[in-house]
């Protein structure tokens, strides 16, 4: 599984005219899943993206985690993620996972991430999303479970 995650002053996503999902504060995340993915995946990256360290504590250092930020998650399906670009000018999606896979994990995901307390929004699964953010550093990186 992958997650490239952005640390935003906000980010929304819409279908068609509807906000499906947004938040103030937090971490944008489009999450990838691989067709060689484990569910033991989905905790070690939702952990992984959970705790990791990129909002600024009191001295200007990025050491806190989203929690402790008191920030959310807009977690958003990314199959484009799981695609193959090593060779040739159109990426190969081969190593995604099948839709009814990455549903479930990604669900999984968003449900490890609310049992640990944290307030998740997130767009539609297999739908066309525009999503808009404020990407506050810029800061942003690629996750791995």
């Amino acid at each position: 599984m992958k997650a490239l995650i952005q640390r935003v002053s906000s980010a929304a996503v819409r279908v068609d005219t509807e906000i499906v999902g947004d938040i103030t504060q937090g971490l944008l995340v489009l999450l990838g899943v691989e067709a060689e993915d484990s569910e033991a995946d989905i905790a070690k990256l939702a952990h992984k993206v959970l705790h990791y360290r990129v909002f600024a504590d009191a001295n200007g250092k990025m050491n806190l985690n989203v929690q402790q930020a008191g920030g959310s998650l807009l977690v958003v399906s990314q199959f484009t993620l799981a695609a193959d670009t090593q060779s040739g000018l159109r990426p190969s999606f081969t190593p995604a996972a099948t839709p009814d896979k990455a549903r479930a994990f990604y669900q999984a995901f968003i449900d490890y991430c609310q049992a640990q307390g944290l307030n998740v929004a997130t767009g539609r699964f297999g739908a066309d999303m525009q999503v808009s953010l404020i990407n506050d550093g810029p800061v942003t990186f690629l996750l791995h479970s």
